[in-house]
């Protein structure tokens, strides 16, 4: 039987989830409804809020509402950036320009996890990918 693991949702993958998982793949559904411990990026609550705030995405309720409530509602854990964090998604190579996904794949390979996303850059920095 293989190990469980614990996975890191990018920010599409939050919204996704959040929304009924309808746009996730089968087995990355398997995998956080098995997974000990799905996380989020506190970065991607600055992430949602600039979308929001940009008019690229509209919420039900205001942002902070709704992120504790989908955290609450999936059992999600909020993963707080850290120092060593920060200064992981600085000093990595300039292959992903988006820096909250530079924040994700710092956080994912601090924590060894693996990561919910469709964006095929974060294999390139050596992190386990569930798409």
């Amino acid at each position: 039987m293989a190990a469980e693991v614990s996975v890191i949702l990018d920010t599409c993958g939050l919204l996704w989830l959040a929304a009924g998982g309808k746009k996730l793949s089968r087995a990355a559904l398997r995998e956080i409804n098995q997974a000990p411990v799905v996380y989020v990026s506190a970065v991607s609550g600055c992430e949602i809020a600039l979308k929001v705030r940009t008019g690229k995405l509209e919420l039900p309720a205001p942002v902070k509402d709704w992120f504790a409530q989908v955290v609450e509602h999936h059992g999600l854990t909020v993963l707080e950036l850290d120092l060593d964090a920060c200064i992981t998604a600085a000093e990595l190579p300039a292959i992903h320009d988006d820096p909250f996904d530079r924040f994700i794949i710092a956080a994912a390979k601090q924590h060894a996890l693996t990561v919910v996303t469709r964006d095929e850059r974060f294999e390139e920095y050596g992190v386990a990918v569930l798409r």
